[in-house]
């Protein structure tokens, strides 16, 4: 991912080299060329999104600069709330990659101590999932990781808890089950104490009040307070994204036209489930 972009765009390139210097190994070569199975890894994946993400901003700004300077608010979901703090100017590039490779570090670890995965479960409301993941539970954890539109909730936990909620999902009315393929239960409990590790790397790193307003996965509302920030940053490691409400947020604040900026269009069709009549623009990469 990202090779045209670096072809085409010395900014976007830019970015990709300034990243190698930091990280301490090719992240160019490796998002270009692979191997699939190392860029699947969650310290990889992590910061290679990330960069990728902000090379696509790049070709936004490049071809539509009004676009990007008229931008009057910004939201990620879960690594993209990164993307979106660095274009607010909350933080700089090479401190916000610093903090994604060292949250993608202690989130493998995390997941390399218990088993872990996450599924998709369409079809179902909120109430309804809750109940699954009641029944499915037993005594391991399971619990709602993202609530990203309207009949699409997505639950984490142990492995064994992930597959009995998936062969249970279709008696509580489910449309489909779908696992994902994560590296760990992400947005539980099972990530402590990767939170802790966060905690200790965000210390470390300045960061100003957002130029424009960023909402947080962890409320769907934007913050203003460097402090603030950091410690939501914290809990939404072990918290569900709220990205629904996030969305509805923005479209009650008047919000009518909307860019996804990175790889994939997904955040695109979520947006349609949860507002079809909204126009979304994926800038890709």
């Amino acid at each position: 991912m990202g090779r045209q972009l670096a072809e085409s765009l010395p900014d976007a390139r830019a970015l990709y080299d300034r990243a190698g210097h930091v990280l301490g190994y090719d992240l160019a070569e490796l998002c270009f060329e692979g191997p699939a199975e190392q860029l699947d890894s969650t310290v990889c994946s992590q910061p290679a999104l990330f960069v990728t993400s902000l090379a696509a901003l790049e070709s936004l700004r490049a071809e539509t600069p009004d676009v990007v300077l008229s931008c009057e608010a910004a939201a990620g979901l879960s690594l993209g709330e990164y993307t979106a703090m660095v274009f607010a100017g909350v933080m700089e590039f090479e401190d916000g990659l610093k903090l994604v490779q060292r949250r993608g570090k202690a989130m493998q670890e995390a997941a390399d101590a218990t088993a872990g995965g996450m599924v998709s479960i369409l079809g179902l409301e909120r109430v309804e999932v809750e109940a699954l993941c009641e029944k499915a539970r037993r005594d391991d954890i399971l619990e709602i990781a993202n609530l990203l539109c309207p009949g699409n909730i997505v639950i984490s936990g142990t492995v064994a808890a992930c597959e009995r909620a998936a062969e249970l999902s279709q008696s509580f009315g489910a449309m489909k089950a779908v696992p994902l393929a994560v590296a760990g239960a992400f947005h539980t409990r099972i990530m402590h104490p990767a939170d802790l590790r966060l905690a200790e790397a965000l210390a470390d790193v300045p960061m100003q009040r957002p130029k424009i307003p960023v909402v947080s996965n962890v409320d769907a509302r934007p913050h203003d307070d460097p402090d603030e920030i950091r410690q939501l940053l914290i809990r939404q490691v072990l918290h569900p994204v709220r990205w629904e409400e996030s969305m509805r947020y923005l479209l009650q604040e008047g919000f009518d036209q909307f860019y996804e900026v990175g790889p994939g269009r997904v955040l695109r069709g979520l947006l349609r489930r949860i507002e079809r009549k909204v126009p979304c623009q994926s800038v890709g990469a």
